[in-house]
């Protein structure tokens, strides 16, 4: 479970065949921002963190082919600083690193202003949002 996803990423990546998926809660669109973070903690950048999470459910059995993978948050507080525009960024960084790897979404709940706290359930894959 993560809480309260605002502009953060929350992202769900499940294989149902292999039983083995994870969840990411990415906070910022671009490690280059603070390289020294991003080695400490490479999950908090989506740029860094997307590709760790396929990696590690990769290596735990999952099979690339039955990935069902699931996105939200990416929200837009209200406003027209650009600080807030850090959800478009981490949903437009994501989309480029999925292209690239042929994986699309099955489902997503992004953009808006609402917080959002997602449930999954790793045995069932079912991903419970809520606002």
């Amino acid at each position: 479970m993560t809480y309260a996803l605002g502009t953060s990423l929350g992202l769900i990546v499940y294989d149902p065949g292999a039983q083995v998926g994870g969840m990411l809660h990415a906070m910022l669109p671009l490690s280059k921002s603070d390289p020294k973070k991003a080695e400490a903690n490479p999950f908090i950048f989506v740029d860094t963190g997307v590709p760790r999470l396929l990696d590690e459910v990769l290596k735990e059995g999952a099979d690339k082919s039955r990935l069902v993978v699931k996105a939200t948050g990416c929200s837009r507080p209200d406003g027209d600083n650009e600080m807030f525009k850090i959800g478009e960024k981490n949903y437009a960084v994501l989309k480029k690193i999925l292209w690239k790897n042929n994986i699309l979404l099955e489902s997503e709940e992004v953009g808006g202003a609402a917080n959002r706290t997602v449930q999954f359930n790793v045995t069932t894959g079912e991903m419970t949002v809520t606002t």
